[in-house]
Protein backbone atom coordinates (compact mmCIF):
# COMPACT_ATOMS: atom_id res chain seq x y z
CA UNK A 1 0.00 0.00 0.00
CA UNK A 2 1.53 3.12 -1.09
CA UNK A 3 1.87 5.89 1.67
CA UNK A 4 -0.27 8.81 1.47
CA UNK A 5 -0.11 12.50 2.62
CA UNK A 6 -1.70 15.66 1.80
CA UNK A 7 1.41 17.75 1.58
CA UNK A 8 3.08 17.86 -1.74
CA UNK A 9 6.00 15.35 -1.59
CA UNK A 10 10.07 15.68 -1.24
CA UNK A 11 10.96 16.85 -5.06
CA UNK A 12 13.38 13.68 -4.86
CA UNK A 13 10.31 11.60 -4.21
CA UNK A 14 9.44 9.69 -7.72
CA UNK A 15 5.41 9.59 -6.73
CA UNK A 16 5.71 13.41 -6.26
CA UNK A 17 2.71 14.94 -9.17
CA UNK A 18 4.08 18.43 -10.32
CA UNK A 19 1.75 20.61 -12.28
CA UNK A 20 2.34 23.15 -14.63
CA UNK A 21 5.28 25.53 -13.75
CA UNK A 22 3.15 28.40 -15.47
CA UNK A 23 -0.39 27.66 -14.15
CA UNK A 24 1.57 27.13 -10.69
CA UNK A 25 2.72 30.76 -10.94
CA UNK A 26 -0.85 31.94 -11.93
CA UNK A 27 -2.43 30.00 -8.64
CA UNK A 28 0.43 31.87 -6.24
CA UNK A 29 -0.09 35.39 -8.20
CA UNK A 30 -3.80 35.11 -8.30
CA UNK A 31 -4.75 36.31 -5.22
CA UNK A 32 -2.31 39.02 -5.34
CA UNK A 33 -3.68 40.24 -8.72
CA UNK A 34 -7.12 39.74 -6.84
CA UNK A 35 -6.14 41.92 -3.97
CA UNK A 36 -5.19 45.01 -5.83
CA UNK A 37 -8.00 44.63 -8.21
CA UNK A 38 -10.39 44.96 -5.45
CA UNK A 39 -8.94 47.61 -3.77
CA UNK A 40 -8.87 49.42 -6.84
CA UNK A 41 -12.15 49.04 -7.67
CA UNK A 42 -13.86 48.87 -4.43
CA UNK A 43 -16.77 51.11 -4.70
CA UNK A 44 -17.51 49.70 -8.28
CA UNK A 45 -18.10 46.48 -6.71
CA UNK A 46 -19.55 47.90 -3.55
CA UNK A 47 -22.34 49.11 -6.28
CA UNK A 48 -22.65 45.63 -7.74
CA UNK A 49 -22.34 43.55 -5.29
CA UNK A 50 -24.53 44.82 -1.90
CA UNK A 51 -22.98 41.82 0.59
CA UNK A 52 -19.38 43.39 -0.30
CA UNK A 53 -20.64 46.90 0.32
CA UNK A 54 -21.13 45.53 4.22
CA UNK A 55 -17.34 45.18 4.74
CA UNK A 56 -16.69 48.25 4.67
CA UNK A 57 -13.79 50.52 2.66
CA UNK A 58 -11.91 49.23 -0.10
CA UNK A 59 -9.21 47.73 1.74
CA UNK A 60 -11.97 45.49 3.56
CA UNK A 61 -13.49 44.53 0.38
CA UNK A 62 -10.33 43.15 -0.91
CA UNK A 63 -9.22 41.66 1.91
CA UNK A 64 -12.17 39.43 2.09
CA UNK A 65 -12.04 38.41 -2.04
CA UNK A 66 -7.94 37.71 -1.12
CA UNK A 67 -8.91 35.13 1.44
CA UNK A 68 -11.38 33.26 -0.88
CA UNK A 69 -9.23 33.49 -3.68
CA UNK A 70 -6.45 31.92 -1.57
CA UNK A 71 -8.83 29.09 -0.57
CA UNK A 72 -9.75 28.76 -4.56
CA UNK A 73 -5.90 28.30 -4.97
CA UNK A 74 -5.31 25.73 -2.74
CA UNK A 75 -8.26 23.93 -3.52
CA UNK A 76 -7.14 23.72 -7.12
CA UNK A 77 -3.74 22.92 -6.48
CA UNK A 78 -5.38 19.77 -4.43
CA UNK A 79 -7.36 18.75 -7.25
CA UNK A 80 -4.61 19.15 -9.80
CA UNK A 81 -2.47 16.95 -7.67
CA UNK A 82 -4.30 15.80 -4.55
CA UNK A 83 -1.40 17.58 -2.21
CA UNK A 84 -1.14 21.02 -0.54
CA UNK A 85 1.88 22.76 -1.51
CA UNK A 86 3.92 24.24 1.05
CA UNK A 87 4.53 27.48 1.10
CA UNK A 88 1.22 28.70 -0.41
CA UNK A 89 -0.12 26.71 2.61
CA UNK A 90 1.67 28.77 4.85
CA UNK A 91 0.74 31.63 3.34
CA UNK A 92 -2.58 31.21 3.33
CA UNK A 93 -2.57 30.17 6.94
CA UNK A 94 -1.42 33.95 7.29
CA UNK A 95 -4.13 35.14 5.25
CA UNK A 96 -7.26 33.36 6.80
CA UNK A 97 -5.58 34.35 10.12
CA UNK A 98 -4.70 38.20 9.73
CA UNK A 99 -7.67 38.57 7.01
CA UNK A 100 -10.21 37.14 9.98
CA UNK A 101 -9.08 39.94 12.17
CA UNK A 102 -8.53 42.35 9.43
CA UNK A 103 -12.38 42.54 9.17
CA UNK A 104 -13.90 41.58 12.57
CA UNK A 105 -12.14 44.07 14.16
CA UNK A 106 -11.92 46.34 11.07
CA UNK A 107 -8.72 47.48 11.35
CA UNK A 108 -6.33 47.01 8.37
CA UNK A 109 -2.99 47.08 10.25
CA UNK A 110 -3.64 42.69 10.47
CA UNK A 111 -3.44 42.48 6.93
CA UNK A 112 -0.96 45.10 6.14
CA UNK A 113 1.38 42.99 8.41
CA UNK A 114 0.81 39.93 7.05
CA UNK A 115 3.70 40.27 3.67
CA UNK A 116 6.15 40.90 7.54
CA UNK A 117 4.90 37.30 8.75
CA UNK A 118 4.78 35.40 5.72
CA UNK A 119 8.63 36.52 4.42
CA UNK A 120 9.48 36.55 8.18
CA UNK A 121 8.17 33.00 8.35
CA UNK A 122 9.58 31.67 5.00
CA UNK A 123 13.29 33.19 6.11
CA UNK A 124 12.96 31.10 9.04
CA UNK A 125 11.59 27.76 7.28
CA UNK A 126 14.33 28.07 4.73
CA UNK A 127 17.54 29.37 6.95
CA UNK A 128 16.03 26.75 9.78
CA UNK A 129 15.54 24.31 6.91
CA UNK A 130 20.08 24.37 5.92
CA UNK A 131 20.46 24.18 9.73
CA UNK A 132 19.01 20.93 9.48
CA UNK A 133 20.57 20.06 6.05
CA UNK A 134 17.49 20.39 4.05
CA UNK A 135 17.27 22.42 1.22
CA UNK A 136 13.09 23.35 1.10
CA UNK A 137 13.32 25.46 -1.79
CA UNK A 138 13.24 22.67 -3.69
CA UNK A 139 9.85 22.43 -3.08
CA UNK A 140 9.44 25.66 -4.59
CA UNK A 141 11.37 25.43 -7.77
CA UNK A 142 12.27 21.47 -8.62
CA UNK A 143 9.08 21.51 -11.25
CA UNK A 144 11.36 24.33 -13.11
CA UNK A 145 15.12 23.79 -12.25
CA UNK A 146 17.32 20.72 -11.60
CA UNK A 147 19.85 21.75 -9.78
CA UNK A 148 22.52 19.56 -7.24
CA UNK A 149 22.57 19.30 -3.71
CA UNK A 150 24.88 22.69 -3.24
CA UNK A 151 23.23 24.31 -5.87
CA UNK A 152 19.61 24.07 -3.58
CA UNK A 153 21.66 24.96 -0.80
CA UNK A 154 23.48 28.41 -1.84
CA UNK A 155 19.82 28.89 -3.64
CA UNK A 156 18.03 28.29 -0.44
CA UNK A 157 20.29 30.55 1.71
CA UNK A 158 19.85 33.39 -0.70
CA UNK A 159 16.29 33.26 -0.77
CA UNK A 160 15.83 32.53 3.18
CA UNK A 161 18.14 36.19 3.25
CA UNK A 162 16.03 37.68 0.55
CA UNK A 163 12.37 37.43 2.40
CA UNK A 164 14.09 38.94 5.34
CA UNK A 165 14.70 41.58 3.25
CA UNK A 166 11.05 42.07 2.03
CA UNK A 167 9.82 41.64 5.46
CA UNK A 168 11.78 44.89 5.79
CA UNK A 169 10.83 46.78 3.16
CA UNK A 170 6.74 45.66 3.96
CA UNK A 171 7.61 47.12 7.39
CA UNK A 172 9.20 50.50 6.20
CA UNK A 173 6.55 51.18 3.26
CA UNK A 174 2.82 49.93 5.60
CA UNK A 175 4.37 52.04 8.03
CA UNK A 176 5.30 55.27 6.12
CA UNK A 177 2.71 55.50 3.30
CA UNK A 178 -0.94 55.50 2.65
CA UNK A 179 -2.70 52.14 2.51
CA UNK A 180 -2.89 52.68 -1.56
CA UNK A 181 0.62 53.18 -1.71
CA UNK A 182 1.10 50.10 0.28
CA UNK A 183 -1.40 48.35 -2.09
CA UNK A 184 0.45 49.03 -5.48
CA UNK A 185 3.70 49.01 -4.13
CA UNK A 186 2.99 45.45 -3.19
CA UNK A 187 2.18 44.77 -7.20
CA UNK A 188 4.79 47.40 -8.94
CA UNK A 189 7.36 47.23 -6.22
CA UNK A 190 7.78 43.81 -4.42
CA UNK A 191 7.03 42.12 -7.58
CA UNK A 192 9.98 43.55 -9.74
CA UNK A 193 12.24 43.13 -6.94
CA UNK A 194 11.32 40.15 -6.83
CA UNK A 195 11.76 39.02 -10.36
CA UNK A 196 15.55 41.22 -10.72
CA UNK A 197 16.82 39.25 -7.59
CA UNK A 198 15.19 35.96 -9.56
CA UNK A 199 17.27 36.63 -12.95
CA UNK A 200 20.27 37.81 -10.51
CA UNK A 201 20.04 33.99 -9.23
CA UNK A 202 20.67 32.66 -12.82
CA UNK A 203 24.43 32.82 -12.86
CA UNK A 204 24.34 29.92 -9.70
CA UNK A 205 21.63 27.94 -11.05
CA UNK A 206 23.48 27.51 -14.45
CA UNK A 207 26.60 26.53 -12.58
CA UNK A 208 24.56 24.26 -10.72
CA UNK A 209 21.79 22.43 -13.15
CA UNK A 210 21.81 19.05 -13.57
CA UNK A 211 22.14 18.32 -17.47
CA UNK A 212 18.76 16.18 -18.66
CA UNK A 213 20.09 12.29 -19.96
CA UNK A 214 18.79 11.80 -23.84
CA UNK A 215 15.19 11.07 -24.08
CA UNK A 216 13.72 12.91 -20.43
Amino acid sequence: MSEKTIFERDPSDPKRKDINPLLKLALELGPLAVFFFANARGEWLAERFPALGALGESIFIATGLFMAATAVALLASWLLTRTLPMMPLISGVVVFVFGALTLYLHNDTFIKMKPTIVNSLFGVVLLGGLMFGKSLLGYVFDSAFKLDAEGWRKLTLRWGAFFFFLAIVNEVVWRSFSTDFWVAFKVWGIMPITMLFTISQMPLIMRHSLEEKPGE
